[in-house]
């Protein structure tokens, strides 16, 4: 059973940053594409972001495009989500997932998605 845990939510101000954290474990971390989603109030979950298996390539939604920046360290087991420049609309409930198969380049799907976390809160106040 794969186990993915969030980290490093919280509450912060317009135009600050935080880093997101997702550690795993149950699987060999370095063989599948992660992803990161997020969920606002009264809102769909929507992608914000994925990596590949390798780490060589990275993709984001246009609207955190040059803001945040998805990144691995496969010896930690864990992916990260640096967040710059947060905006109110950033709000949300933040998840981390990994790829139902392996070797995976990235996918923006859902549905592509076989594993979970449970999500950590970000707030961005103004």
């Amino acid at each position: 059973q794969v186990h993915l845990v969030e980290s490093g939510g919280g509450l912060v101000q317009v135009g600050g940053s935080l880093r997101l954290s997702c550690t795993t474990s149950g699987r060999t971390f370095s063989t599948y594409a992660m992803g990161w989603f997020r969920q606002a109030p009264g809102k769909e979950r929507e992608f914000v972001a994925t990596i590949s298996w390798s780490g060589d390539l990275t993709y984001y939604d246009d609207s955190v495009k040059d803001r945040f920046t998805i990144s691995r360290d496969n010896a930690k087991n864990t992916v990260y989500l640096q967040m710059n420049s947060l905006k109110l609309e950033d709000t949300a409930v933040y998840f981390c997932a990994a790829e139902k198969g392996t070797y995976g380049l990235g996918y923006s799907a859902e549905g592509l998605y076989g594993y979970w976390g449970q999500g950590t809160q970000v707030t961005v106040s103004s």
